[in-house]
């Protein structure tokens, strides 16, 4: 018997299998084992690459970066990171941005320009990532620098036309701040072969009606098994996300979460509950004294 059979359970028991039937199973065996045939997620894990690291600077004194058995495991095609300002999120995306051979202010493998957020992550060099398979198709969408993205996307497009029918039809910088967004994701982001997508606070121009068009997108690229999405969000309506691993980050470290359970779901649930209730506390919260 061989150790193909053994290990996938072929070996005969009594009478012997036919001949045809045996290679037939074979055939689909190797088929389903064809790097071709693996769906998201592709990014595995990260996880530390030594076990010596800098303490008490950046960003190993944030929260998540501080156990010695650091280690992020990637089981479905989305992942969504949530938590309060400064508590690693766009590091995180940063860093595998990085690992992923991303432009670090924001694009894919093959942008490349000059921009104030455009050095490799600190927390990249001190991390090892497990793909099965390395994708090298993917994009980094980071709402702080995307004006730095789309000068440069114009800039090319001025010289080579055929650029901007990548990112739709209408020039980036004379659409709103929103329809801009929305334009980079149904037209440059496809799910035709693939990708990972690492989308940071992709929410920030869109109005929750448009939010909930993202959520359709990346519901549907996540549908077809060749896009992994990995995205910081604020926003509610995306943390929602049917079958998406929703991770909170807080000073003391990263956990699994229901988004109900989230502060920012809580927030908006009470504000909905009792909107001038809501208000009228936050106010006297923050009133100083007169004069």
């Amino acid at each position: 018997m061989s150790d193909f059979q053994y290990q996938y359970g072929l070996q005969s028991r009594g009478a012997a299998a036919p001949i045809g039937d045996l290679d037939s199973r074979l055939k689909q065996l190797c088929m389903a084992a064809r790097p071709s045939a693996l769906k998201a997620p592709f990014l595995r894990s990260i996880r530390w690459r030594e076990s010596v690291r800098p303490h008490g600077s950046y960003p190993f004194n944030l929260g998540p970066f501080g156990a010695d058995d650091f280690e992020l495991v990637f089981t479905r095609p989305v992942t969504i990171l949530v938590g309060e300002n400064a508590t690693g999120k766009s590091t995180l995306l940063e860093a595998l941005a990085t690992l992923a051979g991303f432009h670090a202010g924001g694009g894919s493998r093959d942008h490349n320009y000059l921009a104030p957020d455009s050095e490799r992550s600190p927390l990249a060099a001190h991390l090892r990532a497990s793909w099965l398979p390395k994708v090298t198709q993917g994009f980094f969408f980071r709402a702080d620098s995307y004006i730095n993205l789309a000068s440069y996307v114009e800039n090319l497009a001025a010289d080579w036309p055929e650029m901007r029918s990548l990112y739709g039809e209408r020039h980036l910088q004379r659409q709103s701040h929103g329809e801009s967004f929305l334009s980079l994701f149904e037209n440059r982001l496809k799910a035709s072969s693939r990708a990972l997508y690492l989308l940071d606070e992709p929410e920030s121009a869109l109005s929750p009606s448009r939010q909930l068009k993202l959520l359709r997108l990346i519901h549907d690229w996540a549908l077809t098994g060749r896009v992994q999405i990995v995205l910081a969000t604020h926003a509610p309506l995306l943390m929602a996300l049917p079958g998406a691993t929703l991770l909170h980050l807080t000073d003391c470290g990263m956990s699994e979460v229901n988004f109900r359970a989230t502060p920012h779901f809580e927030a908006m649930a009470a504000f909905f509950r009792d909107p001038d209730g809501v208000v009228a506390k936050a106010l006297a919260e923050g009133a100083g004294p007169a004069g």
